[in-house]
């Protein structure tokens, strides 16, 4: 049978207000989920209303007096971010707690962004990185921290310096891989940062094992018209216990790396069963190729380049 016991105890969250992405369906839906119950106000910046009022229905379902609602964002275009960003300053209330848990998974075909850039580096990395660059200064308001979802292709593959859009050539999974990894030298280096300016924030890495979400399942918009056989097989395996986790065990890395006292920044978090794949959540090692301090240092220019955002100094 899944391990669907797999529990944490999240701390009372009431007064702190939590933002989410990728939170109308499958793990992000699972977090949020459980941030509201905490008593977490929570904003669930979605790109399809439509997915995004069936979240809100679901949440309310489990915490009927649920502080939840919901905001346009479409991580695959800068503006869409930079406006997502004017209102919740507009709003001018601190931001405790943002977890950037949204993501696309290796299309069949090479896409890009509405900006142009490589689909998978644009959304999954590059759009986080900017809205993370907008949402700065009500994180630091808050002393909040950032939790940012990374994945075990983070330990393989590499950064394609000489190409990072993939324009020369297309590998999905390698292109899959290069943004995890960005996205993890991204989250790593913000905490330095943090530390070295005195920004007051923290930041911290999740990953949330092997599980049957919907990554890899149909989706049109990627030019996937079926579920790839590994999402049928992680299904099978899921249903039945073995190895991998279940949607609802997959997200409690990122809700343990966010909410939990003694979850520190530039720490990784993941499952703690074999091979990481599933179980219980717990601190893990942190992958090789998010150790090099020259790595992070130079994908926070290029992405500070790239995402036409800066950063402060102090």
């Amino acid at each position: 049978m899944p391990r669907t016991n797999i529990q944490i105890d999240v701390p009372d969250l009431h007064g702190k207000r939590a933002v989410v992405t990728g939170a109308s369906d499958g793990i992000g839906l699972g977090v949020a989920t459980r941030l509201a119950a905490a008593g977490a106000e929570v904003i669930l910046p979605v790109r399809n209303p439509r997915k995004g009022d069936a979240a809100v229905t679901a949440i309310h379902h489990e915490s009927p007096d649920a502080d939840v609602s919901l905001r346009r964002l479409d991580l695959s275009s800068l503006a869409s971010v930079a406006a997502l960003g004017e209102t919740l300053l507009g709003e001018g209330k601190p931001i405790h707690i943002l977890i950037n848990n949204a993501g696309v998974m290796t299309p069949p075909d090479r896409q890009t962004t509405i900006d142009g850039f490589e689909l998978q580096f644009g959304t999954n990395h590059l759009g986080h990185v900017a809205l993370v660059a907008h949402l700065l200064p009500l994180i630091r308001a808050a002393g909040g921290r950032v939790t940012s979802q990374i994945s075990v292709a983070a330990n393989s593959g590499s950064i394609n310096w000489d190409d990072v859009n993939w324009e020369r050539s297309y590998d999905g999974m390698g292109a899959y891989s290069q943004s995890k990894i960005a996205f993890g030298l991204f989250g790593v280096e913000l905490d330095r940062r943090s530390r070295a300016h005195r920004w007051g924030i923290t930041s911290n890495l999740a990953h949330p094992g092997v599980a049957p979400t919907s990554l890899l399942a149909a989706r049109a918009e990627l030019g996937r018209t079926t579920g790839t056989r590994g999402r049928r097989m992680i299904g099978a395996l899921s249903r039945r216990g073995i190895l991998v986790g279940t949607v609802e065990s997959a997200g409690l890395p990122a809700l343990y790396a966010a909410t939990m006292p003694g979850a520190e920044g530039g720490a990784f978090y993941g499952p703690r069963g074999i091979g990481h794949l599933g179980g219980p959540p717990g601190e893990q090692k942190l992958y090789s190729r998010l150790r090099p301090a020259d790595d992070a240092q130079r994908i926070w220019r290029v992405s500070e380049e790239m995402a036409g955002v800066r950063f402060p100094s102090e």
